[in-house]
């Protein structure tokens, strides 16, 4: 996720209203900071349900989707 990403899901969501005053860098910076970890947090709740499968389970897939954090 870019700069340009984290502005406009900013401004989707209605936040660019809060934080876009003069201290724009800073907020654009903490937001992306918190979107990485939001993101890290799904792929991990997503891991976790292709682990809980059963005897179909897959680690194949589950380290997959954790390594797209690596990328």
């Amino acid at each position: 996720m870019n700069k340009e990403d984290i502005i406009l899901i900013a401004d989707a969501s209605g936040l660019s209203h809060y934080g876009m005053g003069k201290d724009r860098e800073k907020f654009i910076y903490y937001l992306g900071a918190f979107a990485t970890f939001i993101a890290a947090a799904e792929r991990e709740a997503c891991a976790k349900l292709c682990e809980a499968q059963g005897e179909y389970g897959d680690e194949q897939y589950a380290a997959a989707i954790r390594a797209r954090g690596n990328t």
